[in-house]
């Protein structure tokens, strides 16, 4: 039985351009593709005469012999193998894998970071992070601060190539430039990063002695960094090209410093706002007065206590508290009393406070609420 033409097969015309022939398998594969053609029994050999068909043409030098000779082109040794590609044509699957490989790079290769489209780029240096504690104060003022980096920079020697005395890295001879290698098993092919040049895409016959081909070197970087008013734990702060150098004059990845800030003895921090808890004793509460509390900017400010202050009571200190680390505003700061009971009391003082007590029984309005309560409550369980 004649062989079909291949152009016919893929729907195109003869002469049509690799994009035109390109794009007339991909419409083909999806039509005659036996996972779509379950009840088609001829699916498969369909499927496979296409991919022989673009297996020829897609290849300059196969389509030129096949516009002048015909299929008579890969028969009688002309082809050097009987078939396309000298590998048994459709009856090997390695013709159908490859060919269907270079669609699938071209369908997804750009997405999947430009799978098959040239020379690998450079190894990208990685990103680095340095926790970085400091105090609430500092947290409030904000500062600049030095710290130091174990990292690694572009070696100066071979300025960052990698090969020795300035000599150019040659294209890797096992992927061609391209960093990945293909291996067939069974009916797909399967992509590998090279052994030879580590998806480099290059090797150096004259390594640096220095970096030892690495192009960088392991060191220790002091930089001054700027922490910003305002800032909290979590906040992060972005240093772009301060991290790793990459390999072989690649692109330098970034420093990340992540801000703890630490506890403080007298506040504690809700966002913007500031808390402080002051003690006062029973007197001061209950005759009321001034008191003098301290703010995060070193300062202090005066408070006044309403007489028959209870503990827990919070009065507010606007534009006390800490700055945001955009804008302008400043939060507030919060005064929580606690009434002191006091201990270790003398025979008189013991003797001065059951005399108070006897005296202030009308004073005491929570008190007298709560056993008035307690006293309806158990005169209701009794009834």
């Amino acid at each position: 039985m004649a062989k079909q033409d291949y152009y016919d097969l893929l729907g195109v015309r003869k002469g049509a351009s690799a994009d035109e022939i390109k794009k007339g398998y991909r419409t083909k594969a999806k039509e005659l593709h036996p996972d779509r053609n379950s009840d088609n029994p001829n699916a498969e050999a369909q499927f496979k005469e296409i991919n022989e068909a673009y297996d020829v043409l897609k290849d300059a030098e196969k389509k030129a012999a096949y516009d002048r000779f015909g299929h008579a082109a890969f028969e009688g040794g002309m082809g050097g193998g009987g078939r396309p590609g000298g590998r048994g044509g459709m009856g090997g699957q390695g013709d159908f894998a490859s060919a269907f490989s270079d669609v699938f790079d071209d369908l997804f290769g750009d997405m999947m970071g430009g799978r098959g489209g040239g020379r690998s780029r450079a190894a990208r240096g990685n990103d680095l992070r340095y926790n970085l504690r400091i105090s609430l104060e500092e947290a409030y003022a904000g500062l600049q601060k030095t710290i130091n980096v174990p990292t690694a920079v572009s070696c100066t020697s071979c300025k960052g190539t990698g090969a020795e005395g300035g000599s150019e890295p040659q294209t890797c001879p096992t992927c061609a430039g391209m960093g990945k290698v293909r291996a067939q098993q069974g009916f797909f092919t399967v992509e590998r990063t090279c052994p030879t040049c580590n998806g480099m895409g290059q090797t150096i016959k004259n390594p640096c002695t220095t970096c030892h081909g690495a192009g960088r070197v392991d060191k220790d970087r002091s930089l001054s960094v700027n922490i910003p008013a305002g800032v909290e734990t979590g906040t992060r702060i972005r240093l772009a090209g301060e991290g790793e150098a990459g390999m072989r004059g690649g692109p330098t990845g970034d420093l990340y410093i992540f801000i703890e800030v630490k506890d403080h003895a007298l506040f504690q921090r809700d966002g913007m706002d500031l808390y402080c808890r002051v003690p006062v004793s029973m007197t001061a509460a209950a005759m009321g007065g001034d008191i003098e509390v301290p703010t995060i900017d070193g300062g202090k400010s005066r408070v006044k206590i309403p007489e028959g202050s209870q503990s827990g009571r919070q009065m507010r200190l606007r534009s006390k508290g800490m700055p945001a680390i955009r804008g302008k505003d400043i939060g507030d700061m919060f005064i929580e009393l606690a009434v002191e009971t006091p201990v270790n009391l003398t025979s008189r003082q013991k003797e001065l406070l059951r005399e108070f007590d006897k005296l202030s029984a009308e004073n005491n309005p929570q008190s007298a609420g709560f056993f008035s309560a307690v006293k309806n409550f158990w005169e209701g369980m009794k009834g």
